[in-house]
């Protein structure tokens, strides 16, 4: 998996990740650092930078940051030069890979990219990763959604919840199981947590009807240029309803079925038409949840169970839209 490979666009290319800090990565399971793995693997330059070290300044889109490399030597798992500040309109691609919260920080950093994007190749391209939201951009295919309800009044979601029974409760620009709950029909807490929300933020809270399958899985599929690569399965914890990784869920091996590639066939020419070159869909039962685009994971746990170069895949995506 992780053989040098030579790279399929013929030159070495110079590469920026827009990354959250690299010291506290979990280099077994960060799909970022499989990516610059990959890279480097391929010949390509790494210069890293955090996204509060992106600027404009003198009409040009800047960065200060480190060329780095990377080695799967666990505590010890990058080397960086000095720092220094570079024009990104000098670069051949940047990698969009900082976590989310979607927050305007986020959205500023996708509007200063656009300027030097697609002359330099932004992936995924930013202006979509902003037009795309990921609990929003499924309102585009409401065939393929449980029940939803994207609202800010308490009166709006608890009739949702009348018609629906059991409900799950989660912010609309959260990310990694944060601020998720499950809401029995009788549960007496629904006005209490709206008020808790509504004192953070005033973006409407999203409302899905639960799904008694997530149970037996949440299904993470890998989307490259839109066609589907592979699929784990996370398995929530005991006693919990989430299956996010980050909060204690289980990676299993998972097989696409007929459902999953009808899903993955309705969405993906949007998403290879909008420049998205990695995503991460979820699915439960037979039903469409999320569309990951921000900072999509999962490429480590699958090519562990099933042998795939993801990230080789990946790269292969992206040296091809640099040769075209």
């Amino acid at each position: 998996m992780n053989a040098r490979v030579r790279s399929t666009s013929g030159r070495p290319l110079q590469v920026a990740f827009q990354a959250d800090p690299l010291e506290p990565m979990d280099i077994d399971a960060d799909s970022t650092f499989r990516l610059m793995e990959e890279a480097q693997a391929r010949g390509h330059r790494l210069f890293h930078y955090t996204p509060d070290q992106l600027h404009y300044a003198g009409g040009a889109i800047r960065a200060r940051g480190c060329d780095v490399t990377v080695v799967r030597r666990p505590g010890d798992h990058f080397e960086a030069g000095a720092v220094r500040e570079i024009d990104l309109s000098g670069l051949d691609v940047i990698w969009l890979r900082q976590d989310p919260p979607f927050d305007m920080a986020y959205v500023t950093t996708t509007h200063l990219l656009e300027h030097v994007h697609p002359t330099t190749l932004v992936v995924n391209d930013p202006m979509w990763v902003r037009n795309f939201p990921e609990k929003l951009i499924v309102l585009r295919f409401p065939e393929l959604i449980p029940p939803t309800v994207i609202a800010r009044d308490p009166v709006d979601i608890r009739a949702f919840r009348e018609r629906n029974g059991d409900i799950v409760l989660k912010p609309l620009f959260g990310n990694g199981g944060a601020g998720v709950f499950l809401l029995r029909q009788d549960d007496p807490n629904l006005n209490s947590l709206c008020e808790t929300f509504h004192a953070m933020n005033r973006e409407p809270l999203i409302a899905q009807r639960y799904l008694p399958e997530v149970t037996g899985g949440d299904k993470r599929i890998i989307l490259v240029d839109g066609r589907p690569i592979g699929a784990i399965n996370r398995i929530p914890a005991v006693g919990e309803a989430r299956s996010n990784l980050h909060v204690g869920g289980r990676a299993e091996a998972a097989e696409l079925t007929r459902r999953d590639l009808e899903i993955c066939e309705c969405i993906g020419s949007v998403l290879r038409d909008h420049g998205q070159v990695f995503a991460g869909i979820d699915v439960i039962g037979k039903w469409l949840t999320e569309i990951n685009l921000t900072s999509p994971t999962g490429i480590q746990e699958l090519e562990r169970f099933d042998g795939t170069n993801a990230a080789g895949l990946i790269w292969d995506a992206v040296e091809a839209r640099m040769a075209n």
